[in-house]
């Protein structure tokens, strides 16, 4: 089973300002994004109605302390609207059942090839990119409708205090796989917050 959802939400895009630039002004567009380790598989990777982390990451990339394939030598903020579609929404019960047989399937499909699975190992999470590939793989066997997006929870960072069940850099992440879904992109007010090097040199 799977929800569509046609509401709208709010993204946030970390990337190098040059490249933020070119695409608000209809020279370029975001490339999905393919390693192996990306945990949503592959897709363009949005932060929901966080600005203030998407530009924390962007700096952590640019200073080093972030590893990400795509340099960023200024930090900047894109803002997206964007349409969901038919969605891999992992806080949904349904979803997570999905993801959960997945496993299940590939898991078995590796013990018959005599194939070690894949493991996460911090922030290479090579077994759950491979599981939502299984998802869609599976899904284009069965002639079912592809997902257009994923979106998911995320914990990241220390416990807020002791004992917390929540952590200084929760968030939720958003995979868009069908790139109509990105009805336009903006950028996030107020700029002095959300894109502090649009028209000053960063320093680390």
């Amino acid at each position: 089973m799977s929800l569509h959802h046609p509401f709208q939400i709010i993204g946030y895009h970390s990337c190098d300002r040059e490249i933020g630039l070119k695409i608000l002004n209809g020279q370029d567009k975001l490339k999905a994004s393919k390693n192996n380790w990306d945990w949503l598989g592959e897709g363009i990777y949005f932060w929901e109605q966080n600005p203030y982390r998407a530009l924390d990451y962007a700096k952590e990339v640019a200073a080093g302390t972030q590893f990400n394939k795509r340099k960023i030598k200024t930090p900047f903020v894109l803002g997206a609207i964007i349409e969901l579609g038919n969605c891999l929404n992992l806080v949904e019960s349904q979803s997570l059942s999905i993801l959960e047989n997945a496993y299940i399937g590939l898991q078995k499909l590796y013990k018959e090839t005599d194939i070690k699975l894949p493991e996460n190992d911090g922030n290479n999470r090579k077994l759950d990119c491979a599981v939502i590939k299984f998802v869609h793989q599976s899904r284009k066997i069965l002639s079912e409708q592809p997902y257009n997006s994923i979106r998911s929870p995320f914990d990241e960072g220390s416990k807020v205090y002791p004992g917390a069940s929540f952590t200084a850099k929760n968030h939720i992440q958003v995979c868009v796989m069908d790139e109509s879904l990105i009805k336009g992109y903006f950028l996030p007010k107020p700029i002095h917050l959300f894109n502090p090097y649009l028209n000053s040199p960063y320093t680390i």
